[in-house]
């Protein structure tokens, strides 16, 4: 629980006096109100789980969001800011641990991490499982209106022709981005080749021109409303733009894709790290992660949570692919600091070229 800060006694007399005259009868209480900051992707969570939280719990959630990985780093890494939980995906959480950047949780406060599906126990980015505790997964593909694009998606290379220039949307982060182009390149998302990095930028500079906009969440609006007509983006967030446009597909590339974790964490410091694990472990529950994901289109880790969904949910292969095509895809794992570096250096030759 957030602690008090120490008062000095004759704060504390001014403090009886103003409480005495303001008081209304009912009395007056030196509790402090418990509350949690939490700082997520954008259009990820059903804001009613936040509204039941707040009522079983009496805890108040002041919640923020982010449009990339790379935002969120930043945030911490410049200090002046203050989260007990963060939602990172996979690749990034392995930075911040290397970076001592994460606090530990206490698993005792976190019954509800044992619903987890052994399969996302002990990941790659987190190896002793103390980090973490996975919220959604999910993989990337092509999002298109298939009105304007009537051939058959079936590869990245869909991106790069010219007949759809101006109705091309990219990732507005470099990670995404610089990825697809590597991906379509027949190299992988992790490699730490220079020479296949800058060939995949370089693709991205020719393709340029037909781009009509680098997006994250504005893509919602874009595909939905019309205004473009193909565009990657996260599986979960498709299924959302499918439903409120059904003149838009998905396809996840013969190439093979990004398939993703998303992990709730504690960074380093937090001011309210009980209220931060009680947070997570009500996150966790079936019934919770459930409603989420039938909310936000993603999918969920906790088995308890996939038996209660739909059935319609259950048999969508955006949501839940086949083992076939999931072997086509690839994590993101963390980059060394030379290759990150290097990225940063394409990406804004890639930006202002």
């Amino acid at each position: 629980m957030k602690k008090r800060n120490a008062a000095s006694m004759a704060l504390v007399l001014a403090l009886t006096l103003v409480l005495g005259v303001l008081g209304t009868g009912c009395g007056a209480t030196t509790q402090e109100k418990r509350e949690v900051n939490v700082y997520n992707w954008g259009e990820y969570i059903d804001t009613d789980v936040l509204t039941q939280f707040e009522k079983e719990t009496g805890i108040k959630v002041n919640y923020k969001t982010y449009p990339t990985n790379e935002a969120l780093y930043s945030s911490l890494k410049s200090g002046g800011v203050s989260y007990d939980v963060i939602i990172p995906s996979d690749y990034m959480i392995s930075r911040m641990i290397q970076e001592d950047m994460l606090d530990k949780i206490d698993f005792k406060n976190v019954p509800n991490a044992d619903k987890v599906d052994e399969v996302y126990r002990n990941p790659e980015y987190d190896p002793t499982g103390e980090y973490s505790v996975p919220y959604m997964w999910g993989t990337v593909g092509i999002i298109y209106d298939t009105k304007v694009v009537t051939e058959p998606v079936t590869s990245w290379s869909i991106l790069f022709n010219e007949k759809y220039s101006g109705k091309i949307l990219m990732f507005d982060n470099s990670r995404d981005a610089i990825g697809i182009a590597l991906k379509y390149l027949g190299y992988s998302y992790n490699t730490t080749d220079k020479d296949q990095i800058k060939e995949a930028v370089d693709l991205l500079v020719q393709q340029k021109p037909l781009v009509q906009a680098y997006v994250m969440d504005q893509i919602f609006e874009k595909l939905t409303g019309g205004e473009a007509a193909i565009g990657p983006y996260y599986a979960g967030d498709a299924v959302t733009m499918m439903e409120e446009n059904p003149d838009l597909a998905f396809c996840l590339p013969s190439e093979g894709s990004n398939i993703f974790v998303d992990a709730m964490c504690i960074p380093k410091g937090a001011a309210n790290k009980e209220e931060a694990e009680e947070f997570i472990n009500f996150m966790c529950r079936g019934d919770i992660s459930a409603a989420n994901c039938q909310v936000t289109g993603y999918s969920t880790p906790i088995g308890e949570a996939y038996d209660l969904l739909p059935e319609d949910m259950r048999d969508n292969t955006v949501m839940y692919p086949d083992k076939e095509t999931l072997a086509k895809c690839e994590t993101y794992t963390n980059l060394p600091q030379d290759i990150l570096d290097f990225y940063d250096e394409e990406w804004v030759r890639l930006m202002t070229d």
